[in-house]
């Protein structure tokens, strides 16, 4: 017995360490893939001993809450659910019971507090009995209503997100976000537990609730929801909140449910690890009690992964602009939920060192949450795997940094041509520039041959013909329709320049914002001031700060001014292209008139409208040239009375530069 209890604190140790690792300082030392079958081993253990630890994670709630935002205890605990990866367990598991089936956002889940109609309090999850008060970094959750009709007290809990899309913005633009944030729940975590609720204004945290605690009105009485969490979560959309997208299901089309929501993964703009399948009976639900650990009236369903067996050939260390060095794993490609895979990331040096890799080992590889290709575990281990002394791109020496027990490998040379080319990367991309025939490959080549050193010079590698028709792969074709995409270039907008010049926390929807403010004057843009800028939606003192010491800086001055020379910059602006101010679309399907969503989002952007990824009670239409589609989106939209109208439709109304 000695022995297990030995073995089960070891587990205990690994667990908590990951677990503080995960939820407290938002970096990642394991996948979850290992996390969850460590912690179905140290659950067989107790099983099977009948002993239980103190301060196992299997009765543990959440992790204790370490930082300096106030803490607040929770009147009831806060359980986690119990989760299965069978499909059938789910029917077995409802009974004859009907149950709300929806996604299990993987974010950071919150507790709101409204009275006279206004959100008074915001408290996190934290370790399931104490929590943070998050309550002034709430207030700038871009979807969160801060009003509402009804004035009597509201409690309700939520999941706070980041977008997919948001997630990538950010760790491209947050100066080495890259090193601490591998995916958009750490991000996340981060974000609202700021102390400075400036900076998560400018993280686009959304909300999406998913029950209600309790809503008391003015006379103290108990709202009526027809004993339905479904009807209580229509109130909640009738009161203006975003709320997770859900299926009611039974026993015989829980399965089926399933499946529908897997086919939709891949395209989810919100990140989940799962669905979360509760009773709607309200009444039975509060009956039927907790465990120790879990609530009864509820579960969570994690899919079950697809492991694929493959033969790591290499491990590409790959430089960032910022420095960090990551290592990305390459093998023989296998197939994934439906694509093939070749290439998955290490994250970091701590991860690559605890799989023992070494090139020629058997791996197991899978997608996490059935999107995100990882590396589950070396059947090898030889643990042969070198980390780089010098930096594969500029051959400096590396420098391995150590942070909250994570090392991650840098390169500290400023005048690495890795940092230029990332940056260039992102200077002739397709909302930047738009520079067709760049790719990193070629931008590295001209870079290393010194023929690029600034963005200006791209526009005089006429002077080099003879040198770049020469290159592998680039003959004088290529380099023809290069040149003709660096004279289409030379036409830009305000808004896309800026945005190409990479300026950190400047993206494209804030770069569109600012030239829309300034009406295209490039001049003014290049000098608005701190008041200026924070004055205008979306622009908050960090990004600010940023914008201004960028165009205060004399060598980015001499760039811009360099470039200035080569662009023919369209300042045009048409006082009517706002329209559509106040109008928020959805755009679902396919496209005819475009090659993608983009294209039409941009002209949508630049009439006023805003463009979301999921429909809600905020959305003004949804555009859909399949308008009797029994697509989820279609049907929600019906639901809560959204008219659905097609590309033809939308067509017309910005060719009239008006809404009929």
């Amino acid at each position: 017995m000695s022995d297990i209890k030995a073995l089960m604190k070891e587990k205990i140790q690994v667990l908590d360490k990951a677990a503080k690792a995960y939820y407290v300082d938002g970096v990642e030392i394991m996948s979850n893939l290992e996390y969850d079958a460590l912690y179905d081993e140290l659950v067989k253990l107790e099983e099977e001993s009948g002993i239980v630890l103190a301060g196992s994670p299997t009765h543990r709630v959440g992790y204790e809450v370490l930082s300096e935002l106030p803490k607040e205890r929770h009147p009831a605990k806060m359980l986690s659910l119990d989760k299965t990866k069978d499909r059938e367990a789910l029917a077995t598991w409802l009974g004859d019971q009907k149950g709300i089936l929806s996604w299990k956002l993987d974010g950071l889940t919150i507790v709101l507090t409204y009275r006279g109609g206004k959100l008074v309090k915001a408290v996190s999850r934290g370790n399931g009995e104490v929590g943070e008060v998050v309550t002034s970094n709430a207030r700038t959750f871009i979807n969160l209503p801060l009003k509402i009709a009804f004035k009597g007290e509201l409690v309700l809990r939520g999941e706070a997100v980041i977008s997919y899309k948001d997630f990538e913005y950010i760790n491209e633009m947050i100066p080495e976000a890259d090193a601490k944030y591998k995916n958009p729940r750490n991000l996340c975590s981060g974000s609202v537990r700021q102390l400075d609720s400036s900076v998560t204004a400018e993280r686009r945290v959304r909300l999406y609730g998913f029950s209600i605690v309790s809503a008391d009105g003015l006379e103290g009485e108990i709202l009526d929801f027809e004993n339905s969490r479904l009807k209580q979560m229509e109130w909640l959309e009738s009161q203006g909140f975003d709320v997770v997208e859900r299926r009611v299901v039974t026993a015989k089309t829980v399965v089926n449910a399933v499946d529908e929501f897997e086919e939709l993964v891949e395209n989810n703009p919100l990140p989940s690890d799962g669905l979360v399948l509760i009773l709607d009976d309200i009444a039975y639900s509060q009956s039927l009690g907790t465990t120790a650990k879990f609530p009864r009236d509820s579960i969570a369903f994690k899919w079950r992964d697809q492991l694929a067996e493959t033969v790591l050939r290499e491990v590409e260390w790959s430089a960032s602009r910022t420095g960090l060095i990551n290592p990305v794993a390459i093998f023989d490609p296998v197939e994934l939920e439906g694509t093939t895979v070749s290439r998955a990331s290490l994250h970091n040096v701590s991860i690559a060192r605890e799989l023992k890799l070494g090139l020629g080992d058997t791996i197991e590889v899978y997608k996490a949450n059935m999107i995100i290709p990882q590396v589950a575990r070396n059947l090898t281990g030889s643990d042969s795997l070198e980390i780089p002394a010098l930096c594969p791109v500029c051959g400096g020496p590396t420098e391995i940094h150590r942070d909250n027990e994570v090392e991650t490998l840098y390169c500290p040379n400023q005048g690495c041509p890795a940092k230029q080319i990332k940056s260039f990367t992102h200077f002739v991309s397709r909302d930047a520039m738009d520079i067709e025939g760049l790719s990193e490959m070629t931008i590295e080549k001209l870079v290393s041959m010194g023929f690029i050193k600034e963005p200006a010079d791209l526009f005089d590698l006429e002077r080099y013909r003879g040198e770049i028709v020469r290159m592998e792969g680039f003959g004088d074709k290529s380099f023809a329709n290069l040149q003709e995409a660096l004279e289409k270039a030379r036409h830009i907008s305000p808004d896309r320049l800026l945005y190409a010049l990479g300026i950190t926390g400047i993206g494209s929807a804030n770069a569109k914002v600012i030239a829309k403010a300034c009406k295209n004057d490039w001049n003014k843009m290049m000098n608005l001031d701190i008041q200026e800028l924070t004055s205008i939606e979306g622009i908050g003192n960090v990004m600010a700060k940023a914008y201004r010491d960028y165009f205060n800086d004399p060598e980015k001055q001499r760039i811009v001014g360099d470039l200035m020379e080569k662009l023919d910059i369209d300042q045009s602006y048409e006082e009517g292209a706002t329209f559509m101010d106040g109008l928020t679309f959805v755009i679902t399907g396919s496209l005819n008139h475009f090659g993608n969503r983009d294209e039409l989002k941009s002209l949508l952007e630049a009439a006023g409208a805003k463009v979301a990824g999921s429909v809600s009670a905020k959305t003004s239409y949804l555009i859909n040239n399949d308008v009797t589609s029994g697509s989820g989106k279609n049907k929600k939209a019906k639901e809560l009375g959204i008219p659905i109208v097609d590309e033809e439709k939308v067509l017309g109304w910005l060719e009239k530069k008006a809404v009929e």
